[in-house]
């Protein structure tokens, strides 16, 4: 056995305790150290408890970097922006400066309350990256399920940029991870008061709202995601984004699930995923 393999061996069963143990998020952000990264935390982008964000960057960082919006998922009723501090770490590690947003949650608001909450956030970091080594040039959302769902509505239906005095345009990229981008009608009990089913509005589905004019998207699912439909939702949104020929890399894994697609992003879990790579690619692409 090689040393890789034998490391492996011993370590993913402790690592499968701590994550038995105690939050998962928790674990992986104590198995994920700062390295040469730093942290701004609690910087308010709006009033009240729930618009702030944490700003995460390489240590030192100067140079004008490409700048990620990352929104996280929890059904829109649950989510904490420290709980993915391992986010934040590893694309500034890679040269990216990393924004984490909190929005209001359900029931405190419902759609589409916390989508102007997110678009809040992303015009903050347009006119703030740079005091913290960011290029506001080179600015891309990214969100993983309900949270990926704000970054494709942010990037696809204009109004709630607008409200910000911002265009999609201004986004260079958008990167969905297992999003939910047409669930209508809803099966999800806790999703109904959220999008005030059944009189949930169409234009509430990304799908809807697929444009020439919508940035370039790298959308990743997993291929047996349980929770969210990958060939409705990724397959389809993918396919929409083609035909009106938008830049689209569309990408499935095979060893995660719902959840551990995002969780493969922290160091002690890429094993399972080249999740880090391609969104890091996409972001850091010349010209992109």
């Amino acid at each position: 056995m090689s040393r890789s393999c034998l490391l492996l061996a011993v370590s993913l069963p402790l690592l499968l305790l701590a994550l038995a143990a105690c939050s998962p998020l928790t674990t992986l952000n104590a198995l994920s150290p700062a390295g040469d990264t730093e942290c701004v935390d609690g910087v308010a982008y709006g009033e009240g408890p729930r618009r702030k964000l944490d700003i995460y960057r390489p240590q030192g960082a100067r140079s004008a970097a490409p700048v990620v919006v990352f929104f996280y998922g929890g059904n829109w009723v649950n989510g904490a922006r420290g709980d993915y501090a391992f986010v934040g770490r590893a694309l500034a590690a890679r040269g990216i400066v990393t924004v984490i947003a909190d929005y209001r949650l359900h029931p405190e608001v419902s759609y589409p309350d916390f989508l102007r909450d997110a678009a809040q956030a992303v015009a903050w970091a347009r006119r703030e990256a740079a005091r913290y080594g960011g290029d506001p040039q080179r600015l891309f959302v990214m969100g993983h399920s309900a949270g990926a769902y704000n970054a494709a509505m942010l990037a696809l239906d204009a109004r709630w940029l607008k409200e910000q005095g911002m265009a999609p345009s201004e986004l260079r990229g958008w990167i969905g991870l297992a999003g939910p981008y047409d669930f209508l009608p809803i099966e999800n009990p806790t999703t109904k008061p959220v999008f005030h089913f059944p009189n949930t509005p169409r234009d509430s589905q990304p799908v809807h709202h697929v444009s020439r004019a919508t940035p370039p998207a790298l959308l990743i699912a997993a291929r047996r995601d349980k929770l969210v439909a990958p060939e409705r939702n990724t397959g389809q949104l993918a396919a929409l984004l083609r035909a009106q020929q938008v830049p689209v890399r569309e990408l499935y894994y095979d060893r995660v699930s719902h959840t551990t697609l995002v969780a493969s992003v922290a160091a002690p879990l890429r094993w399972l995923a080249p999740t880090l790579d391609d969104v890091a690619a996409f972001v850091l692409t010349p010209g992109a």
